[in-house]
């Protein structure tokens, strides 16, 4: 168990700009994480070892992108027990991302909202930070998230998605593509049906490149959002099993704000996280699982704030389970009480 109660840093970090209290931690954790300091926040890793993608998981816990979008933390991560870590998004070059403030909490709907806009110190620094790492020499699974500059047009989005391809390949167990983030102008136009077809073939094709240049070939994830209808999730997954694409991840923020339109932040523009997206993120996980069928790989990730909300989304049809705003409000314990949750559901499932 972690030396340092989280309920404490809770009430010290909630007191804080919700941006600074992001950054406060991220710095002191990858202060910490190769020093001996780093066993006052360690904590066992739950054995519930899955194979997906080829990919030997050491649990069904993962950390979702966008809580350590320069991975910085890798290693501080690894050490609070999640199986894997996904790190990014990354761009091929720096930017700011929005004006500030550009993070809210909604306390009392357990959620967040953020406009921060893929705000990253670009591709070089996102490496040399992933080459630091330890994690997947203790068994992790580390997943790269890449995406494209704002200033970039969407009409030429499939360079900046071949050239961080091609940067983090050598050093990710998976590359995730993000076309689902509602902070970036006209991105997610790339989930209708032509721009995809388009950029995941080109994408296919790279992959072949760069698995015969590194003797190994990375699966590659589509990351998805919660706000397409039922049509458009069917589309999409024809198109993946089309490119042969490896798997799937549901979902991204929301627009949607009708459970806390009423709240104060409730209409901040950005992406709203945490409890409220559970019920539709987990609409998509089953959608998609209906239309893939049992054997392709599904992460799921939106609204996990507790280890029942984990069987949920494993319920829907997800094989392993993200967290990010859930870590926030509830920290490590979440991480541990979620992948026992579903170590027991797996046992009873195979009794």
């Amino acid at each position: 168990m972690p030396l340092l109660p989280y309920p404490l840093a809770r009430s010290f970090l909630f007191g804080l700009d919700p941006e600074d209290a992001h950054d406060l931690t991220l710095g002191a954790m990858a202060a910490i994480q190769h020093t001996p300091l780093v066993h006052a926040i360690a904590q066992r890793r739950v054995e519930d070892p899955v194979t997906l993608a080829g990919l030997r998981f050491p649990n069904r816990i993962g950390l979702a992108a966008g809580l350590d979008k320069n991975g910085r933390c890798i290693d501080a991560f690894g050490a609070l027990g999640f199986g894997s870590v996904e790190v990014g998004t990354v761009t091929p070059l720096p930017q700011p991302g929005n004006p500030k403030p550009r993070i809210f909490r909604l306390t009392e709907a357990t959620a967040l909202i953020n406009r921060l806009g893929f705000n990253n110190d670009g591709l070089a620094a996102f490496i040399r930070n992933v080459r630091r790492a330890r994690f997947r020499g203790t068994g992790g699974i580390l997943g790269l998230n890449i995406g494209k500059n704002a200033a970039t047009p969407i009409e030429r989005a499939a360079d900046d998605y071949l050239i961080g391809l091609a940067g983090v390949y050598p050093h990710a167990d998976y590359v995730t593509i993000n076309i689902s983030s509602p902070n970036t102008k006209n991105l997610r136009d790339l989930q209708g049906d032509a721009a995809l077809d388009t950029l995941l073939a080109a994408i296919r094709a790279r992959r072949g490149e760069l698995a015969a240049e590194h003797g190994r070939t990375v699966p590659i994830f589509l990351k998805i959002a919660p706000d397409l209808d039922s049509g458009q999730v069917e589309a999409i997954a024809a198109t993946l099993q089309k490119h042969a694409i490896d798997g799937v991840i549901a979902t991204n923020t929301t627009l949607a704000r009708d459970a806390v339109a009423h709240l104060r932040h409730g209409g901040e523009t950005g992406g709203l996280s945490g409890a409220p997206l559970l019920a539709a993120s987990n609409r998509v996980v089953a959608e998609l699982r209906s239309a893939l069928g049992p054997g392709f790989p599904i992460i799921g990730v939106g609204g996990v704030t507790t280890p029942g909300d984990a069987i949920a989304k494993r319920d829907a049809g997800a094989d392993i389970v993200q967290i990010y705003t859930g870590f926030i409000y509830k920290g490590p314990e979440l991480v541990t009480g979620a992948a026992r949750a579903l170590a027991g559901r797996a046992a009873r499932g195979a009794s």
